[in-house]
């Protein structure tokens, strides 16, 4: 069965999601990301998918002490992402309890540097982080074109040592309207040794169950558990059920 990775996005402090990649499209939610997390962990979750938002804009993590929270309170074992950019970050985002790092910019602006990373932390470690839109990728919290394909990134990278790539649809990110499913379905079959972890576009379990049906191992979800369009009932369902 699938695994449902659930997300939290922080700006200071605070848990956030945004519609489609946009910052002036930020809405800010009740519950503390530690809170959130504890929440998740009840219902039987293992991996938390966290992005620092400023972090993402900048040279440099500014939430890591939110993480750290979480990973010192809680079982969960995090994925991080937000201003991964060099070499102090990275120790720094282990160092505040992250399983393994997602680099996203820095796979298309230094090259050299992930590359150093795959061999020194392993591909189990490192997660390329591919936001795509159309077939293009994108950098810098989205702001910005990294003018390569996401198929030219996976092939680059996959000889390097890459193992788990999170590919998020940004035009369908936070719109609740379903996942590109042919999008990963597709990557899925041409890259078979890569691990795909789906997002962008979750707005119920049906959408989950038809990426589940196409073979794809694991999905983030985000904005459909604080909109209540999948339930933590569901959530802690689907986990007893997975075993």
């Amino acid at each position: 069965m699938i695994e449902i990775i659930p997300a939290i996005d922080i700006i200071g402090g605070k848990c956030v999601r945004l519609s489609q990649g946009d910052y002036q499209r930020c809405r800010e939610y009740e519950d503390s990301p530690l809170e959130m997390a504890k929440k998740f962990e009840d219902c039987g979750v293992k991996w938390l998918h966290t992005v620092d938002l400023e972090g993402a804009r900048s040279d440099s993590p500014k939430n890591l002490k939110t993480i750290e929270q979480i990973a010192s309170r809680t079982t969960l074992r995090i994925e991080m992402g937000g201003g991964i950019k060099s070499d102090g970050a990275l120790s720094d985002a282990f160092s505040a309890g992250v399983s393994r790092v997602i680099c996203g910019s820095i796979a298309c602006s230094n090259k050299n540097l992930l590359t150093e990373w795959f061999e020194r932390y392993s591909g189990e470690k490192i997660v390329l982080g591919a936001d795509v839109k159309g077939e293009t990728i994108a950098v810098k919290g989205w702001t910005e074109s990294g003018n390569i394909t996401l198929d030219q990134l996976l092939a680059e990278y996959l000889p390097k040592g890459l193992r788990h790539a999170i590919i998020t649809d940004i035009e369908n990110d936070g719109m609740l309207n379903g996942a590109s499913v042919l999008l990963y379905k597709r990557v899925t079959e041409k890259f078979r040794q890569l691990h795909v972890i789906a997002s962008g576009g979750i707005g119920s379990m049906d959408d989950i169950i038809a990426l589940q049906e196409n073979k794809i191992e694991s999905v983030i979800v985000g904005k459909a558990i604080y909109e209540g369009h999948v339930s933590l009932d569901e959530l802690r369902k689907f986990n007893i059920n997975r075993g």
